[in-house]
């Protein structure tokens, strides 16, 4: 029977290898299909995730369920619920009733979501427990936990497999079939690992049940496996939050995190694996170290901060799913065990991508989620030096006080250091306060507490001082600060690491345009250009209402527009935080809502005279691309709504990636022609900004009469266009990456 069982392993470890791959796959995939419903901010891909999570806590607890009957009823029920799933094949986005009242995305977008996976994502989570369960039901099978390290290293494929594979090379249409087919061979798999225990003997199934129904699982037990799987999960999703909204937001940078999460699990839960041990071993070293800059909100892009976050994530669920793996229970709870540990992903992610953004003006879960990591970690000092130096209980008493201490003056100094920009001191300053930390190992409520005093220091007073004065505020779209620069008598709007506008606070100059929108950036000279050009009474649209900057191109007989998706940008403007728009085009119609949802209705009903004659895309949030505004069907929209000799501004500002050939690839398709202005250089004015325009118009003579208006600028020709242009079906920006800015980000 053992070398039939050793025969047949590789089917077991091939079945959970396709589900976890499949599962994993399926995530992107559905939101890339939600991108021109939703858009790309991060709490939409934490909504993702917290649907994802739900559903695998019901999947599991349907395991659960089925565990107490015998394997044959189990392959006959499960095998049932994949071919019943099956039917909602392939995946598209369901049909929900579309969200009519703001501020309810937080549960609008899990529900589309849910209804759009729903099904399969339920059959497929059940599958990782059940194979386990029916492999440990061969009595010489040994260990059955070691499969779920094989299941998140499928898994961890899946999620890699899409952006760089699946994505670039097959239309969402074909995305979808492919996975369709890799659900069918999973089918099969389940089925054939279900024969190959087919012949388990009775007294097997028996002995099985009788510890299953042995003593009972303490509840202390129980509510640390949901610590223990809970603080990890919502560790992942602060992190991406925290590197989105305040470190630096690029491209498919929401892949590291959860990639390091899936493979934290596959050394934990590995008995013999060395790194497991090792990790687990230093990850008091690396929290106090790392995890000491996570109240860090003004990094300015510091990529050795983003370095040391993930890092730290994954060393801090490495140790904790460590922890959890050594306080597993026998084969015959295993269902049971799984299932608790589902639920505490579930709560981390509830935590995380539901209560935090009602609750909080700032990311505040991330530093939440590193103490309580802190406290959960193993408590054991790194090396014995009390009992070296034969310290008795007052002794060590003492020594803890005043290691404490020191960690509190050392704080106290490197916050002095932030705000006197000597780097080099902070470096050295954290570096000694992790040592007292270090000392204090062993003692877990001082470690907590150092780690505190060493996040206040670095950054942290800063942080909550913004938070006291109530100069930030949270929506579902993003984090936003509103900051003073009185040396420079202007005002800012920060989302993250964007700046979002300024604003001279001296009135006289109030009304002056700044930022990526001076009189000799690409917007500024075209809408300035507006009356030359023979448009005095031309009608504006604008996407994307920042502090409403552009507002102050207005001139008498013009008609404008705004379209705003967040009502927080926009009370920023009718709270009087920001001038521009009350000053300038006080009664402008602002439409909130999706832009390209409300351009689209716009041009159902528009007749060829209400036609914008200039419309200005500037709905880019940060360095990260909602590509559902590129796409050709997206410039459909535009140029539906545009006159024929109108004006189409896109603002197209990137570290990360060049958009040009995309650009010129997407005027092609829509018949225009474009013109790429370039304001890197602007004159030295701390208002002032760099900034990248693509000016397009159907009409050559409207274009011409732009450049002979502002012939003192330079204007150049739109690069050679891209292959093919992206659709909502086809999109990868992968081709577009800068990849020496992504490496060199942190020079």
């Amino acid at each position: 029977m053992a070398a039939v069982s050793g025969r047949r392993r590789w089917l077991f470890v091939a079945t959970i290898l396709t589900g976890s791959f499949l599962l994993f796959l399926v995530q992107p995939l559905v939101a890339r299909m939600a991108l021109p419903r939703l858009g790309g901010a991060p709490a939409v891909w934490n909504s993702a995730m917290l649907v994802y999570q739900a559903l695998l806590l019901g999947g599991y607890a349907y395991a659960h369920a089925l565990s107490r009957l015998t394997i044959a009823r189990q392959a006959a029920i499960h095998l049932a619920v994949l071919v019943l799933a099956g039917l909602t094949l392939p995946i598209a986005l369901a049909d929900v009733i579309p969200l009519t009242t703001r501020g309810l995305e937080a549960f609008w977008v899990p529900l589309l979501f849910l209804f759009t996976i729903g099904p399969v994502f339920f059959a497929v989570a059940a599958q990782a427990p059940l194979m386990q369960r029916w492999y440990a039901a061969d009595p010489q099978a040994g260990d059955p936990y070691w499969l779920y390290a094989a299941s998140n290293l499928g898994s961890f494929a899946g999620l890699i497999a899409y952006p760089l594979l699946l994505e670039p090379n097959l239309p969402l249409g074909r995305q979808s079939l492919v996975w369709s087919a890799g659900y069918a061979l999973l089918i099969v798999l389940v089925a054939a690992a279900a024969w190959a225990r087919r012949g388990r003997s009775d007294r097997a199934e028996e002995t099985m049940q009788e510890e299953h129904d042995g003593a009972p699982i303490g509840w202390r037990r129980v509510a640390l496996w949901l610590a223990l799987s809970a603080v990890p999960s919502g560790l992942m999703l602060s992190t991406t939050t925290h590197l989105t909204t305040d470190i630096v937001a690029m491209p498919l940078l929401w892949v590291i995190p959860l990639g390091l999460y899936l493979l934290s699990f596959v050394f934990a839960f590995n008995e013999r694996s060395a790194l497991g041990f090792v990790l687990a071993r230093v990850a008091p070293v690396i929290v106090l170290l790392a995890g000491g800059m996570a109240m860090v909100s003004q990094s300015g892009g510091s990529f050795s901060i983003g370095l040391a976050t993930v890092l730290m994530l994954f060393v801090v669920a490495t140790a904790l799913h460590r922890r959890l793996y050594l306080l597993r229970p026998s084969p015959a709870r295993l269902t049971y065990f799984y299932l608790v540990m589902s639920a505490g992903g579930a709560l981390g992610g509830v935590f995380t991508a539901l209560v935090a953004p009602l609750v909080f003006d700032w990311v505040w879960e991330h530093p939440i989620l590193v103490l309580a990591a802190a406290a959960l970690l193993p408590d054991r000092p790194l090396f014995a030096w009390m009992d070296r130096l034969g310290l008795d209980r007052r002794g060590r008493r003492i020594a803890v006080l005043l290691l404490l201490i020191a960690a509190v003056a050392i704080a106290g100094a490197i916050n002095g250091w932030l705000v006197e920009q000597r780097d080099s001191l902070v470096l050295v300053g954290m570096m000694g306060a992790a040592v007292c930390g270090i000392l204090v190992l062993g003692q877990r409520r001082t470690m907590v507490v150092v780690l505190l005093v060493l996040m206040l220091g670095r950054g942290g007073w800063q942080t909550l001082d913004t938070s006291f004065e109530g100069a930030r505020d949270r929506s579902y779209f993003g984090v936003y600060t509103v900051r003073e620069q009185p040396e420079d008598g202007l005002q800012s709007l920060i989302s993250g690491t964007t700046l979002h506008g300024l604003q001279f606070t001296d009135p006289d100059k109030a009304r002056r345009p700044t930022t990526y929108y001076g009189p000799d950036s690409g917007a500024g000279a075209a809408l300035q250009a507006l009356p030359a050009i023979g448009d005095a009474d031309a009608r504006v649209g604008v996407v994307g209402l920042g502090v409403g900057t552009l507002a102050c191109y207005r001139r008498p007989g013009q008609r404008w527009e705004f379209f705003e998706i967040d009502a927080t940008v926009l009370r920023y403007s009718r709270d009087g935080t920001f001038g521009f728009l009350t000053d300038c085009a006080p009664e402008a119609p602002i439409h909130l809502g999706d832009a390209r949802l409300v351009l689209d209705r716009f041009g159902q009903v528009m007749t060829h005279d209400d036609r914008f004659d200039a419309l200005v895309i500037d709905a880019f949030s940060s360095d990260a691309i909602p590509l559902h505004l590129v796409t050709t069907e997206a410039f459909g929209i535009y140029r539906r709504v545009l006159a024929d000799d109108g004006l189409l501004m896109v603002h197209i500002s990137n570290r990360f990636v060049d958009l040009t050939p995309m650009m010129a690839a997407l005027a092609r398709e829509h018949g225009m022609l474009g013109v790429l202005r370039l304001d890197q250089d602007p004159p030295p004015d701390p208002s002032l900004s760099a900034s990248i325009w693509v000016v397009m118009s159907p009409d050559a003579g409207t274009l011409a009469a732009l450049l002979s208006a502002r012939p003192d600028l330079s204007w150049h020709r739109l690069a050679n266009p891209a292959e093919p242009v992206w659709t909502d079906d086809f999109a990868s920006i992968l081709p577009f990456i800068q990849w020496h800015n992504v490496l060199g980000s942190g020079s």
